[in-house]
């Protein structure tokens, strides 16, 4: 993982959870992989197209992915079997120590907030993982927003949330969704860098 920390202060902080706080998409990436084998889809989901959706909501995902690839997938059963397969692997997760630290560091002297396009349980029990969930006091995740990223809503409720105005916030994302998100909201962002699992 690559993160360059911004060169300036913001009021408010708003951090993706899956590979920006947590290790966790290489997980998500075997999840999905299997759940999508179980239910017999005609596309090879390889970690290019993972990557693509990354943010979105899971029934989203499966919905997005039907119409690029002409498929009937039923979004909500593909889901479960996606997060029942995460769930065996979510002990896995591992923190991105640079991000977390920064997160440390800035929640002692600003307002901070988690986004994520995850399900709440599987953000808070990765959270609680890495030791951080007492952290962040504004958690909103994918299954509690009407539209998903790249639309700026969670962002923006994640600023509502810490009170402090969208201009003054950072977003701080691994996924491009979640960087669209961020011009969408009027937000600066930065990056962090996700590798690609071996094989």
């Amino acid at each position: 993982m690559r993160f360059v920390p911004p060169t300036r202060d913001y009021k408010g902080y708003i951090f993706d959870c899956d590979g920006t706080l947590v290790d966790s998409m290489p997980l998500h990436f075997r999840a999905w992989r299997a759940a999508f084998q179980q239910h017999g889809a005609g596309f090879d989901f390889d970690w290019a197209l993972f990557v693509s959706r990354a943010g979105m909501p899971l029934e989203q995902t499966v919905e997005a992915l039907n119409v690029q690839f002409s498929t009937r997938l039923d979004p909500k059963q593909v889901v479960e079997v996606q997060l029942a397969n995460y769930r065996t692997l979510i002990a896995e997760v591992q923190a991105i120590a640079p991000v977390v630290e920064f997160a440390r560091r800035v929640a002692a002297v600003a307002k901070v907030a988690v986004a994520s396009g995850g399900q709440r349980a599987e953000v808070e029990a990765s959270l609680r993982n890495i030791g951080v969930f007492d952290l962040f006091p504004v958690i909103v995740a994918g299954n509690e927003v009407a539209r998903g990223k790249p639309d700026p809503e969670i962002l923006l409720r994640c600023a509502e949330g810490m009170a402090v105005a969208p201009s003054d916030c950072l977003v701080i994302e691994d996924g491009e969704l979640g960087i669209e998100a961020a011009r969408r909201a009027g937000m600066d962002w930065v990056r962090v860098e996700a590798i690609a699992p071996g094989p």
